[in-house]
């Protein structure tokens, strides 16, 4: 049988004032907001690049993201699309054909290539994997894909709150998940000024 590499997917978002990372906007200011995330996740993304594993860009909006000359041009594209986050998710992970897939997302400062190598190892023993997020979220989603996986995956989850990582486990419809490191996302100005403390 062929080997396939792992894919490794990164969401991002055009860096524009007010169209992204706007709750950190709000205690920081949108320009400076926006400045931080096309740092951190042009930093993010040369962090996680690594010979073991393919690593695609998923960009939003589509056709900008596309045409941006922000992201690193010898990675592979994909369009989010227009939907909420779980079924952008599900649209990412129906783009492969085959597994293993993780899935993260471009604000978390910590994320590394061993980090991305233990949940890549993980999805060896389980179908699923997380990386939970000090505020209840998650910071990456992996899928072995080892079957179809199901279009109930991510509905009825509460986005954007200390719920989001129990409601995802609950619609895996099986126990066969594992959680790796737990990592801080960057979507306020506490949490900025947390990561800007452990920097300076």
């Amino acid at each position: 049988m062929p080997k396939y590499k792992p894919t490794l997917v990164v969401m991002v978002k055009e860096p524009r004032p007010g169209k992204v990372k706007t709750r950190l906007g709000n205690d920081i200011g949108m320009i400076e907001s926006a400045w931080w995330y096309r740092h951190q996740s042009l930093s993010l993304i040369r962090n996680v690049v690594h010979p073991k594993w393919e690593t695609v860009i998923a960009v939003s909006p589509d056709i900008e993201g596309q045409n941006s000359r922000i992201w690193p041009s010898e990675l592979m594209r994909i369009s989010q699309g227009m939907s909420g986050l779980g079924e952008r998710m599900l649209k990412i992970l129906d783009s492969f054909r085959v597994g293993p897939i993780c899935i993260i997302g471009s604000d978390i400062p910590d994320v590394s290539k061993e980090k991305i190598d233990r949940a890549f190892k993980i999805l060896r023993r389980n179908e699923y994997v997380l990386g939970p997020t000090f505020d209840g979220g998650f910071w990456l989603f992996g899928a072995k894909k080892i079957r179809k996986i199901s279009k109930k995956t991510f509905t009825k989850v509460r986005w954007s709150s200390n719920y989001a990582f129990d409601d995802t486990i609950k619609t895996l419809e099986t126990d066969r998940w594992a959680a790796c490191d737990v990592l801080r996302d960057i979507d306020n100005g506490i949490d900025y000024d947390t990561i800007q403390k452990k920097t300076s």
